[in-house]
C-alpha cells in the first residue's frame, strides 16, 4: 500500500507515493513530538531573525508568533492532531502553521534545514534535561551532607574485597558517595558547555546564502554562540554521547550506593533500616521487606550504559554530514535523561529516612580484627621496620583466631611475646574509636575531620 506525496512539504520532486510501510518505518513523531517546545522556541528565535533581515514583514511575523503561540498551546493540553504522514515534530508544527495562518507560515523555513532545526532541538532539550538533573543531584547531595553530619562520628567496618578492613565512621562513608555525585554534578556542567553552542543557521549542511544573523539568534535562545561550521554542525552528536557518558556515571554511582544499601538491609549485615515507604513485600514471605528502590535503581543503570554504547555505535560509521541514521539518537536521550532524573529524585527522597542502625556497625567493626593496620603502625613508631611490624601483627592476629579473640582482647603479656617494643599504650589504639580518631588528616575518617569535610562540601554547594 502507499499514501500520496502531494501532502508533503517535500513532495515536489517525487512521482511515486510512499510506501505505506516504509511511511510508518521512517517516521520519528511518535517520539519526537517530545521536543514540540524546544521546535516552537527555535522556531520563534528564527522568526525574529528572518523579519530583522527582512524576510517576514511585521505582520507576518505576527501571525507567525501568534501561530506557534496557539500551536504550543493545542500540544500543551492535548489537543494537537499528530500526523506520521508528515513524518516529524518539525513538518507537522509547520504544517499546522500553514493551515492556521496562510503563506506566512511558509516562510518560516527560510534559511534553516530540519537537520539545523532537529540538532538545535535537541541541544535545548538537554539544556533543560541538564537543569532537572542538576537539581536533583543538589537534593541528594543535600541530603547525603545531613545523613553524614548525623553520624559523623557513628562507627562501622571498613570493606575491601567486602572483607572487613579497618573501622572508619559512618559519615565518612556517605562522604565518599558525596564526593562521587559532586564529580557527577561537575561532568554535567562541563558537558552543557558544549551543548550550549547554537547549530541553527547551518541549513542542510553548507549553511544559507541568506543574509542570517545567527549571533541574535544564538542570543535569543541563550546560546553561548553560534557553532564555527556548518557540516559538523548537523552532523555532531558529540555532546549527545557527551551526555550520554556523563548520564551513565551517574548511573553506576547509584547502582554501587544501591549494592551497599541492599547488603547494610540484609539481615546478615543488618546495619541500616530503610523507611516501608521505599520498600515492599513479598507476595508469598510476609515476614519480607525487600529494598526494590534500591535494587531497581541498580537494574536500571544497564539500560543508561545501553543507550551510550547504541550511541557510539550509532555515530561511528557515518560520514559527514547528516544521515537518516541520526534519527536514533533521541530515545536513547530521551530514556536516559527520564531514568536519570527518575533514579536521583528517588535516591534524593529516601536517604534523608534511612536509619543507622549504630550498635550493629560498632560490633560489626569489632569483628575481622580491623585495628590489625593500627598495631602495625604503633610497632613502626617503636622503629620497627614496617614489614617486620606487619609480620608481628599477623602473629598475633593468627592467635586471635586461633582462640577466638579480638586484638584488643588479648593480654599484654600474649602481644610481647611477639614483640617486647609493645607496651599498655597499645590498647589506646586498639580500639575503635582510637583506631578512627588517628586518622585526623584531610581526607580522613576521623569524627572532626568527617565534620570539617562536610562544613567545605556545604561551602562548595551554596558556590555553585
Amino acid at each position: 500500500m502507499t499514501t500520496s506525496n502531494k501532502d508533503k512539504l517535500w513532495g515536489g520532486r517525487f512521482t511515486q507515493a510512499t510506501d505505506s510501510f516504509v511511511e510508518d518505518f521512517t517516521a520519528s513523531v511518535n517520539f519526537d513530538q517530545r521536543m514540540a517546545a524546544h521546535d516552537i522556541q527555535g522556531s520563534t528565535a528564527h522568526a525574529k531573525m528572518l523579519h530583522k533581515i527582512g524576510i517576514l514583514t511585521d505582520l507576518e511575523l505576527d501571525s507567525i508568533l501568534t501561530g506557534l503561540e496557539k500551536i504550543l498551546i493545542d500540544i500543551n493540553n492535548g489537543d494537537f492532531n499528530w500526523s506520521v504522514a508528515l513524518e516529524d515534530v518539525h513538518m507537522n508544527i509547520e504544517a499546522q502553521l500553514t493551515t492556521a495562518i496562510g503563506p506566512a507560515g511558509k516562510k518560516l523555513h527560510t534559511g534553516r534545514s530540519r537537520n539545523d532545526q532537529v540538532a538545535t532541538d535537541i541541544r535545548l532539550y538537554l539544556r533543560e534535561e541538564i537543569s532537572h538533573i542538576d537539581a536533583e543531584l543538589h537534593r541528594l547531595k543535600t541530603g547525603l551532607l545531613n545523613l553524614a553530619e548525623q553520624e559523623h562520628d557513628t562507627i562501622m567496618p571498613g570493606f575491601t574485597h567486602l572483607q572487613v578492613a579497618q573501622p572508619i565512621t559512618f559519615g565518612h562513608h556517605l562522604m565518599a558517595w558525596f564526593e562521587m555525585l559532586k564529580r557527577d554534578q561537575e561532568r554535567m556542567q562541563d558537558c552543557l558547555k558544549r551543548i550550549n553552542i547554537m547549530p541553527l543557521g547551518s541549513a542542510a549542511l553548507a549553511g544559507t546564502s541568506y543574509p542570517i544573523d545567527r549571533f541574535m539568534t544564538a542570543e535569543l535562545l541563550g546560546f553561548d554562540r553560534p557553532s564555527d561550521n556548518s557540516l559538523d554542525s548537523v552532523s555532531d552528536r558529540d555532546f549527545a554521547i557527551e551526555f550520554a557518558s556523563a548520564a551513565s556515571l551517574i548511573m553506576i554511582h547509584l547502582s554501587r550506593f544501591s549494592e551497599e544499601l541492599v547488603l547494610w538491609a540484609s539481615t546478615q549485615f543488618d546495619f541500616i533500616d530503610i523507611p516501608d515507604t521505599f520498600c515492599t513485600g513479598s507476595s508469598i514471605m510476609p515476614q519480607k521487606k525487600n529494598p526494590d528502590v534500591p535494587e531497581l535503581v541498580r537494574g536500571k543503570t544497564g539500560r543508561v550504559s545501553g543507550n551510550l554504547i547504541a550511541l557510539l555505535m550509532l555515530m561511528k560509521g557515518q560520514p559527514l554530514a547528516y544521515n537518516k541514521d541520526n534519527q536514533e539518537d533521541k530515545e536513547p536521550l530521551f530514556d536516559s535523561a527520564d531514568t536519570v532524573v527518575n533514579s536521583l529524585r528517588a535516591f534524593a527522597d529516601m536517604i534523608p529516612h534511612v536509619k543507622a542502625k549504630r550498635q550493629n556497625m560498632y560490633q560489626a567493626a569489632k569483628q575481622g580484627f580491623s585495628t590489625a593496620t593500627d598495631l602495625a603502625d604503633y610497632l613502626v613508631g617503636k622503629n620497627i621496620p614496617f614489614r617486620d611490624a606487619h609480620e608481628i601483627v599477623g602473629l598475633a592476629v593468627r592467635l586471635g583466631i586461633e582462640t577466638h579473640r579480638d586484638l584488643s582482647e588479648l593480654t599484654l603479656e600474649e602481644l610481647q611475646q611477639f614483640s617486647g617494643e609493645i607496651d599498655n599504650e597499645v590498647f589506646n589504639i586498639l580500639t575503635l574509636e582510637g583506631s578512627v580518631a588517628a586518622r585526623n588528616h584531610i581526607g580522613g575518617t576521623a569524627p572532626n575531620t568527617v565534620k570539617k569535610a562536610i562544613e567545605n562540601a556545604r561551602k562548595h554547594s551554596a558556590a555553585t
